[in-house]
């Protein structure tokens, strides 16, 4: 599909007080330098290098940031949390719509597009994953948060693919788990005890959880996992900074 809207996820609650933002001694974290290069500088450039992508727009809370940046790309308010802004982003633009986020500097036109290839048909909404194996071949040594189910072990790519109009039922039940992600029984009466105690052991595979999405939502929902376990790197801390200059560094 062809001139398909995009949204860079860039909202910072912290601002200038964000500890990347003060290490970098930039006004918001999406400024901060990586190789020279500000964050969201290299993320607007691997996306106007992919083909049939549409309009950019930057979700952002203080647009005046980063006009100097925004070249042809657009700004769109934030709304509560990443979820709360995806969902304003899918209420204006509509679907399909394929998401990613400003603190992905190592973001290149050829992951985005194996993962839209790779995006089953009737799918409607898609995650972009690298898995535990990959990520460790390719960023040995380096620290990410991964999602232990039965049958895989990976980590978010920032990239997400919103197919339809029934990805809107996936997001507000995205907005429900975040608003209750300290507060586990919450999450519980959400998703039912039944797969949370087996995400806990660690007994629930991927087909369970697309069931139980499909259930709650009516969308069908696909990990979808891209052969570099670079895109799982995004800049979060200073190590996280310190590992990606390197990378760029090797390239």
């Amino acid at each position: 599909m062809t001139n398909v809207p995009v949204i860079v996820l860039a909202g910072s609650r912290d601002g200038a007080r964000d500890p990347l933002a003060q290490l970098g001694g930039v006004a918001h974290k999406t400024l901060l330098p990586v190789a020279g290069i500000p964050m969201l500088s290299r993320v607007l450039r691997a996306l106007q290098a992919t083909p049939d992508l549409g309009q950019v727009y930057v979700s952002i809370e203080t647009p005046e940031a980063i006009t100097p940046l925004l070249g042809n790309a657009r700004t769109l308010p934030t709304a509560s949390g990443p979820s709360g802004s995806v969902a304003l982003a899918l209420e204006r633009l509509g679907a399909p719509l394929l998401v990613t986020t400003a603190d992905h500097p190592l973001l290149s036109p050829e992951w985005i597009e194996a993962f839209r290839a790779d995006i089953p048909e009737g799918c409607d909404l898609a995650v972009g994953i690298a898995t535990r194996e990959t990520i460790e071949r390719d960023v040995p040594g380096t620290q990410r948060t991964y999602i232990r189910l039965r049958d895989i072990q990976f980590s978010g790519c920032n990239l997400f693919w919103l197919g339809t109009s029934r990805a809107a039922n996936v997001v507000a039940l995205w907005q429900k788990l975040e608003r209750d992600r300290k507060r586990p029984l919450r999450m519980a009466s959400i998703l039912g005890p039944g797969i949370l105690l087996r995400a806990i052991t660690r007994t629930l595979t991927r087909a369970a959880l697309y069931r139980r999405i499909e259930k709650l939502t009516g969308a069908q929902i696909r990990l979808v996992t891209i052969d570099d376990g670079r895109a799982a790197v995004d800049v979060d801390k200073p190590t996280d900074l310190a590992l990606v200059e390197q990378l760029f560094a090797k390239a």
